[in-house]
């Protein structure tokens, strides 16, 4: 198991000007872009165990997590 954060500009390393022009431009974006960064910081600090929960918890934020990016990558396509 990895323990280094899932951030979007690792994810879309292609996109990082427009991840920046979106927040700025499109509220809807802007939500989603911190609901990402706010459930995958809740996630690694799961894994580190700076704040443990149970297998069931970060298994569903997860895959909230990965909802988010299926919803934010047509975005920066």
């Amino acid at each position: 198991m990895a323990n280094t954060p899932n951030e979007l500009a690792e994810q879309f390393p292609q996109a990082v000007e427009k991840m920046h022009e979106l927040k700025t431009s499109d509220a809807h974006f802007a939500k989603l872009f911190d609901d990402y960064h706010e459930i995958n910081r809740d996630i690694h600090r799961a894994e580190t165990n700076v704040e443990p929960t149970d297998d069931f918890h970060l298994e569903d934020m997860r895959k909230q997590r990965l909802a988010l990016l299926d919803t934010i990558a047509p975005y920066l396509r």
